[in-house]
């Protein structure tokens, strides 16, 4: 799952768990918080929570952050958000997302522009074997 598409997969609750309609994501609350919730991110697996707990967790906001995988054979992620009470856990991992994609936009637009400055700079030899 993108992470462009797990943000617009992700849904505001009321504190039950709710499933994404594609099972890309779940998510549930505790105690009817909007500030502590557990979300399972299906089809995922630690390249991608740890670092968006990483983002996370760059946030002001947020008390804590953290994730597990339940078992080695499942490739769910439970990424588990607690934040002060003025913000909202789903609120932050839309931020976290968006973020996340923001700085792989940078890394590959960088990434990019050197490989072409590199390409400029050394020609390239046809070593043909004839």
């Amino acid at each position: 799952m993108g992470i462009s598409t797990a943000t617009t997969k992700l849904s505001t609750s009321n504190g039950r768990q709710k499933e994404a309609e594609d099972r890309s994501a779940s998510f549930r609350g505790q105690g009817g918080r909007d500030s502590v919730y557990t979300f399972v991110l299906h089809d995922e697996d630690h390249t991608l929570g740890n670092s968006l707990r990483y983002i996370i967790m760059k946030n002001p906001d947020v008390q804590f952050c953290g994730y597990s995988v339940p078992h080695p054979t499942e490739n769910n992620i439970h990424l588990r958000i607690q934040t002060h009470d003025d913000t909202t856990a789903l609120d932050v991992l839309k931020k976290g997302l968006r973020d996340l994609s923001d700085v792989c936009s940078h890394v590959l637009t960088t990434f990019q522009a050197e490989v072409d400055e590199y390409k400029a700079s050394h020609p390239q030899t046809s070593h043909d074997a004839t």
